[in-house]
């Protein structure tokens, strides 16, 4: 009987709008969590006859769930979640999962490490981004999963390129000598503290010499050489940097230390002057770094990952990917926070944060839920009413049944 059915139909509806609410209420603390919402429409219609004007006479057969959508706009961002590897997505666009050979996608960026120092979800899925190499990333590259370098040794680095800021004091004697020092690495890391001592060998000329402590190398070259300054003190010859300088044969069985001598900044000015001023040389710089045990890593607002060494240096590891889709709804839910791609979303394009309308990323933080309890609370108060009033209707029937059998008897 309809009389019957059609509230069924409310009861059933009224039902699925009550667990949607439940559901969205008991994810008020899920990370990243996006809020559901429940429509109705009403069912086909049955025409009984018309009217005398000729219109028609129909008969509704009761209510259906007609979608239930997803809210995906963005919850608030905790901005200091205290664990290093969590990370918020401030925008559009999902994280990039890997589940065998399946891409999923998710909001949830409380990461975890591997023992391994893979880069993965709570529930153990891989985290996709780009790979680096030298220090450099590759988007352009497919997507890997991205791994840490946890309990791992940063390679050192020799020494390619050093500078001394200093100036020479034009009124000194000749003969005078003025010394400053620098330390320089080899190719194993080791410190190698070079002498570089200028000798006044007249007016606006100065000659220099580069060593190592006794013992520390056999032999080199272009270890020596002149510096020609003009009448304001500018340094004038050598014109360009000096290139070629090398220690051979070192004491540690490292390679051959080659670097060159800037004697000009990126600006084009000479870094050593000729002033009547005492000589002094206030500031070194080189290239070069001893290796370095694995400490933290960092996460920036493009998603680049980036290593913390115990030497001081800080290397890029990679690069988080981040997708989106066209159409969102078009999702499948998979719990545990993560998505899949259908038909209706369409594939997922990847790139990276703060491009192409994607959102940005923000290191030691998490995204909230964006469940609203007001409003919720207000949804609840509806579908309550709604469940009654079709439970209503069905006990009212009932009774109309039961008389109606009661007359027949």
């Amino acid at each position: 009987m309809s009389s019957f059915s059609i509230p069924l139909t409310g009861l059933e509806s009224s039902s699925t709008a009550l667990n949607t609410i439940a559901n969205n209420l008991s994810n008020m603390n899920t990370t990243a969590f996006k809020s559901q919402n429940v429509s109705f429409s009403d069912l086909f219609y049955q025409q009984i006859g018309t009217t005398g004007s000729g219109d028609l006479l129909e008969v509704g057969a009761g209510t259906q769930i007609a979608s239930t959508s997803t809210d995906f706009s963005g919850g608030s961002i905790n901005p200091v979640s205290g664990n290093p590897t969590d990370v918020a997505l401030s925008g559009n666009g999902f994280f990039v999962l890997q589940n065998g050979g399946t891409s999923e996608y998710t909001r949830d960026g409380s990461f975890t490490l591997s023992p391994t120092g893979f880069l993965t979800t709570q529930s153990g899925l891989q985290v996709m981004g780009y790979p680096a190499a030298n220090g450099v990333v590759n988007t352009n590259s497919p997507l890997v999963p991205l791994q840490i370098p946890v309990g791992q040794v940063e390679q050192p680095a020799a020494t390619a390129n050093m500078s001394i800021t200093a100036n020479l004091d034009s009124s000194a004697a000749v003969g005078t000598t003025f010394p400053a020092q620098i330390k320089l690495y080899d190719s194993l890391g080791t410190p190698q503290l070079a002498t570089v001592t200028f000798t006044n060998t007249g007016t606006n000329t100065w000659s220099y010499s580069i060593a190592l402590p006794a013992g520390a190398a056999t032999s080199g070259t272009n270890l020596t050489g002149n510096l020609t300054f003009n009448s304001n003190g500018d340094l004038t010859a050598p014109a360009a940097n000096v290139a070629g300088i090398s220690f051979t044969g070192l004491s540690d069985g490292a390679s051959n230390l080659t670097f060159n001598w800037n004697l000009y900044g990126a600006n084009g000015q000479p870094t050593i002057t000729q002033f009547s001023q005492p000589s002094a040389a206030p500031a070194t710089s080189q290239d070069g770094f001893t290796s370095g045990q694995y400490q933290s890593f960092t996460v920036d607002a493009s998603g680049q990952i980036s290593a913390t060494f115990s030497n001081g240096q800080t290397s890029p590891i990679g690069q988080l990917a981040v997708a989106n889709v066209t159409n969102p709804e078009g999702l499948t839910l998979l719990g545990g926070n993560n998505y899949e791609t259908t038909l209706a979303s369409g594939s997922a394009s990847v790139a990276t944060a703060g491009t192409g309308g994607l959102g940005t990323i923000e290191d030691d933080a998490l995204e909230q839920s964006n469940v609203n309890i007001s409003a919720e609370f207000s949804n609840l108060i509806i579908a309550q009413q709604a469940y009654e009033a079709s439970s209503k209707a069905v006990t009212t029937f009932d009774t109309v049944s039961q008389d109606t059998i009661n007359m027949i008897h």
